[in-house]
């Protein structure tokens, strides 16, 4: 088992967050889980602390969350709405600004495929993004432009398109990937990506793409 780490979630009651916190506590890290309503929060552990707060409106609420970690992983999102209401771009710089300001350097921020253009995207997924998903990319896009630009050691994770199928272990990852069809990836194996970056340096600064 790798070494136990102080970990702040942010998103800990989305799909994907709960993946990410349900295996970090069977990994045996300790977590602070930063939201917004503690009911949506199902989990419980000794090395589980919850503290209420919403992320872009409660920078006080950050930066007491992130004092003292080794790490902050990020998987917020606006779940199935096509309303940005600029989570991101007001969440990241809190975000950079609590941690800098704490001196914890490492950050895990999920986001989605194709945030920015940066590699090329089966055509109907380009049509998504650029259409419906427009609001949301250009959200996201403005959060991962903060984060890239500050001196933390950040890893934007790129996850192709979300399912809730099991664990697998088996999945690639690179800064551009080729992709047939529309490409997926279950949250358990993001998770489960996520928390290996904890003792791995070899996507510090960088932007990953995670798919099957």
């Amino acid at each position: 088992m790798s070494q136990a780490r102080r970990i702040v979630l942010l998103g800990a009651t989305g799909p994907t967050g709960r993946q990410i916190m349900t295996q970090a506590l069977e990994q045996g890290h300790h977590v602070t889980a930063l939201v917004r309503d503690p009911t949506k929060l199902a989990a419980r552990s000794e090395r589980l602390q919850v503290l209420t707060g919403s992320v872009p409106d409660d920078p006080h609420a950050v930066a007491q969350a992130v004092r003292g970690q080794d790490a902050v992983i990020s998987a917020l999102g606006v779940g199935r709405s096509f309303r940005a209401r600029d989570l991101i771009a007001r969440s990241a710089p809190i975000i950079v600004s609590a941690m800098e300001r704490h001196g914890v350097r490492r950050l895990i921020f999920v986001s989605a495929i194709g945030v920015g253009h940066r590699y090329p995207l089966p055509l109907p997924m380009q049509i998504f993004t650029r259409t419906l998903l427009r609001g949301i990319y250009a959200d996201k896009l403005a959060g991962e432009n903060a984060i890239s630009a500050s001196r933390l050691d950040w890893t934007l994770v790129h996850p192709a398109m979300l399912s809730d199928g099991p664990q697998t272990g088996r999945y690639r990852v690179g800064e551009r990937l080729p992709f047939q069809g529309m490409p997926k990836i279950a949250r358990a194996d993001v998770a489960h990506f996520v928390l290996a970056q904890l003792a791995d340096s070899t996507c510090l600064r960088k932007t990953v793409v995670i798919s099957y």
